[in-house]
């Protein structure tokens, strides 16, 4: 995998973007790649106040500014609420993202216990569908997302096993920096997404792999051409 090529990772809300690639997009934005973020859902009435989602666009303009990240999108599809919408409309709408942007590499969520991660997960599955328009896609990997994707059944829904990890040892302390700037997601009152919480997932995936600090992958597809 190169970093400095293009890479686009697709949330289905703020925040989980870094939860699951945050180390990794310091890391890309460093070595000269490019990183473009579509963000599916926003924090928007009927199930929360129209405050809640301008502070959470907000906050999410804050932590990409720091980050470098200059191509950041928000579909501002009612979080929570994402299966009342047809299936066809998201697929097409990050297809229209994967044509303009044209990443080389794809970040998608583990379809894991949150409905809109699920959702967002198969629409990109159609979305980056082999075909010879999308011979750019050289790869496509699954992120996982603490307090959501580690609370599936065993055995009985699909678990998150990673087969593809990058270190992060020197990336974690700018990815817990963008954490703590998403104020109204992210709480040491709320145990599994505290800091202590993210910041030992990255060190326990990092001594899996001989690394101080990683984030891991599930490889869905890749291609050398």
């Amino acid at each position: 995998m190169n970093l400095s090529k293009k890479y686009l990772i697709i949330a289905p809300h703020p925040d989980d973007e870094i939860l699951g690639c945050g180390g990794t997009i310091n890391k890309i934005i460093k070595n000269k790649g490019q990183v473009a973020v579509l963000t599916i859902c926003n924090h928007m009435p009927p199930l929360y106040k129209k405050k809640d989602g301008i502070k959470t666009l907000e906050e999410m303009k804050k932590v990409h500014n720091l980050l470098g990240i200059k191509r950041s999108t928000n579909l501002k599809f009612p979080a929570c609420l994402l299966f009342k919408e047809p299936q066809y409309q998201l697929n097409n709408l990050i297809l229209k993202e994967l044509s303009s942007f044209k990443p080389d590499y794809v970040f998608i969520p583990f379809p894991d216990r949150h409905q809109d991660h699920k959702i967002t997960f198969e629409c990109s599955m159609v979305a980056t569908r082999p075909k010879q328009n999308l011979s750019f896609v050289k790869g496509i990997f699954a992120y996982e997302v603490i307090s959501e994707t580690h609370w599936n059944s065993n055995y009985i829904e699909p678990n998150f096993q990673p087969d593809f990890h990058i270190d992060i040892s020197n990336d974690l302390k700018m990815k817990l920096k963008c954490l703590s700037l998403y104020k109204s997601q992210i709480s040491n009152k709320v145990p599994e997404r505290s800091k202590e919480a993210i910041e030992s997932l990255a060190k326990f995936r990092g001594s899996q792999n001989g690394f101080k600090a990683a984030e891991s992958y599930k490889l869905i597809r890749f291609r050398l051409d």
